[in-house]
């Protein structure tokens, strides 16, 4: 049977993580309040955040970057795109 919670990103209660994504306390607050959907949306402007601001994982000021965007992604007003980013036509 899978766990659901009431996501905080998607306001409606939806199938939850199998395990805490991410290590500490913003992990488990995650795992708590997030839906498996939610972090999948996170991934994917995770991703672009990376790739529009050139940032490299082994820089620790840009996981602190982006730690602090994923913390607005869920539990702020949103993590905002880059200046002057124009989403891909699909």
């Amino acid at each position: 049977m899978s766990r659901t919670v009431q996501c905080v990103h998607l306001n409606k209660e939806a199938e939850g993580l199998k395990t805490a994504p991410y290590p500490g306390e913003l992990g488990q607050r995650i795992f708590d309040n997030v839906s498996a959907d939610a972090w999948k949306a996170w991934l994917s402007h995770q991703t672009m955040l990376i790739n529009e601001n050139r940032l490299s994982a082994l820089d620790p000021k840009a996981r602190s970057f982006l730690e602090a965007e994923m913390e607005k992604f869920f539990f702020g007003d949103g993590s905002a795109t880059p200046e002057g980013f124009v989403p891909p036509e699909s």
